[in-house]
């Protein structure tokens, strides 16, 4: 790969290839595989992501959002796509480009209904939300009975699919919880599908899901952070490979003196004479401001620089004293090597947020 000259997030295409395949492998032949491209396809790129998935077949997609949505169907995404938190205020627009809401409450349940009859709509596919422990949005079993003469009652809509959420999938001391939920999913399943009389598809593994607990594989799996590269353990990451590289470039090298200061507050004063390098990536590149005053650190020539004082807007200055490097020479953030799980590690994070904060303004690069 070329070096680069600005600050570039690099997308290798062929690592989502590998990782879908390498998901694919764990499912039985006629288990379907959602992809998950919300937030910008984890901080990637939604549109590019979809469009690849798609030629590789996957069944499903989903987003948080409508508007979400709205914008695969621009790019021409033409596979199901459910919306898993819409709000009602969108759902004329989620009927028009054919989206498929997850339906968590009563109140949105008798929201759509109104919408799609008024719509003229005819079995238009619902995915009923189920709560099993998670506690953030579906139905509880109890509900059940309040669902179903709701259903019932009108044609404008019909349940595709029933679904739940594992809360603590990647974490085998929590096997106990996960597969309490796994029992309590079935046991709503089983008496969903007798009352409503036919049997929707049912799917509730995540990605940690699909590695740690076959047995809950059911019709349908959703992946999104495996489809991007990590497996949620040590031993699965090795499976993987992260798609995205954050590369940035050195703008200018400063000497500073002891007693120097640097940077906003002069968070950073030197003990002795020290060189730095000035980037020109920020806070409002999504590095944010606890990577600062050595906490994270970026990689120039294969050796660690340290972010020293405090994380600018658009810029991050680092230690090169031990470096042997030149300005316009090239940075990398995160990618293969550290992984984007080590840097969100150095502030207690995880990978997830270090992805999806990469600032649109960050130029994507696709390497196929």
């Amino acid at each position: 790969m070329s070096k680069v000259q600005e600050t570039t997030l690099e997308i290798d295409l062929k690592a989502l290839s590998h990782n879908h395949k390498y998901l694919k492998s764990k499912l039985q032949p006629k288990t379907k595989f959602l992809a998950v491209v919300k937030a910008f396809a984890y901080g990637s790129d939604a549109e590019e992501i979809a469009k690849h998935l798609q030629d590789l077949d996957v069944d499903y997609f989903a987003v948080a959002y409508i508007n979400e949505g709205v914008a695969l169907r621009d790019a021409g995404i033409t596979k199901p796509i459910l919306v898993l938190h819409p709000l009602a205020v969108n759902f004329k627009t989620l009927l028009d480009r054919c989206l498929e809401p997850s339906i968590y409450s009563l109140k949105i349940l008798k929201e759509f209904i109104a919408v799609a009859a008024k719509e003229k709509q005819q079995n238009y596919p619902i995915h009923i939300k189920f709560n099993t422990g998670l506690n953030r949005l579906g139905f509880n079993i109890e509900e059940i009975d309040a669902i179903l003469p709701l259903l019932k009652s009108n044609a404008s809509v019909k349940v595709t699919s029933i679904f739940s959420h594992l809360a603590a999938s990647e974490d085998l001391k929590e096997k106990e919880f996960t597969l309490n939920q796994i029992e309590k999913f079935k046991n709503i399943a089983e008496r969903f599908s007798k009352k409503i009389g036919h049997q929707p598809m049912l799917h509730m593994c995540n990605t940690s899901g699909i590695l740690n607990y076959p047995e809950a594989h059911f019709d349908m799996v959703r992946s999104g952070i495996g489809l991007y590269g990590f497996g949620n353990s040590e031993k699965e990451n090795q499976n993987f490979k992260p798609i995205s590289t954050l590369k940035s470039v050195i703008s200018q090298i400063h000497t500073i003196h002891k007693g120097e200061s640097l940077g906003y507050n002069r968070a950073y004063t030197a003990t002795k004479t020290t060189k730095t390098a000035t980037i020109p990536i920020g806070h409002a590149d999504g590095i944010g401001r606890q990577y600062g005053n050595g906490v994270g650190f970026v990689t120039i020539n294969q050796q660690k620089a340290p972010i020293v004082g405090n994380v600018c807007m658009d810029m991050i200055m680092v230690d090169i004293t031990n470096i042997d490097c030149n300005e316009g020479e090239e940075v990398i953030v995160f990618g293969k090597h550290p992984t984007a799980e080590i840097l969100a590690n150095k502030t207690n994070s995880i990978s997830y947020e270090l992805l999806t904060s990469i600032s649109q303004r960050v130029k994507r690069v696709f390497h196929r």
